[in-house]
């Protein structure tokens, strides 16, 4: 995976744990209250004072982004888990995961978005980072024969964000979703649809 475009410089070992921390409390507090979590109970969180969130993020809406970013990132690592795995089942461990961060991330998604708008430099990057991700690992299952060879995988996104955003879906109904959608992405000679 390509590293998602960050302006930022790298930073020394002991700001870089602490951003790491205020990223992790933060993710916390927004899971469990909302993306209007309180500020200082996420440095509180995280173990740092106020100053040093700001320092690091200074408003809300760095620090959501980083959350953002930091979470696609991890989605995007994540391939590197199936790699060992025959192309089908790469594939597919890899759209739950992707099914479960589109649902999991949406309220952050939608805080950038109303504030920044769709074509923002954060979804963009975000986007490239999805596509040069989850694109390799939709071709290898083509080349295998085990997936329609006239999908592509802006199709294959559609359909995911759209099972996540199923609402109200529990964790496991939308996974069933996705299997039984899955099912039609497999490839299927023509005599097999007699």
């Amino acid at each position: 995976m390509s590293q998602i475009d960050t302006p930022e410089r790298p930073l020394r070992a002991d700001a870089a744990r602490n951003r790491a921390k205020l990223i992790n409390a933060a993710r916390a507090a927004f899971a469990s209250d909302g993306t209007s979590a309180s500020l200082e109970d996420i440095a509180r969180r995280a173990r740092v004072g106020i100053g040093t969130l700001y320092r690091h993020f200074p408003s809300r809406l760095d620090l959501v982004e980083a959350i953002y970013i930091d979470e696609v990132e991890a989605l995007c690592n994540s391939a590197d888990n199936s790699v060992d795995l025959p192309p089908w089942d790469a594939l597919v461990d890899w759209l739950h995961r992707f099914v479960r961060y589109v649902a999991a991330k949406q309220a952050l998604a939608e805080e950038l978005f109303a504030h920044l708008g769709e074509d923002a430099e954060v979804f963009r990057s975000c986007r490239v980072a999805v596509f040069a991700t989850g694109g390799p690992l939709l071709e290898r299952a083509q080349q295998a024969g085990v997936v329609r060879p006239d999908t592509s995988f802006t199709e294959v996104v559609r359909m995911v964000g759209g099972i996540a955003k199923i609402s109200p879906a529990e964790p496991e109904e939308t996974e069933r979703i996705l299997d039984i959608a899955l099912d039609g992405l497999r490839y299927r000679s023509t005599s097999q649809h007699r």
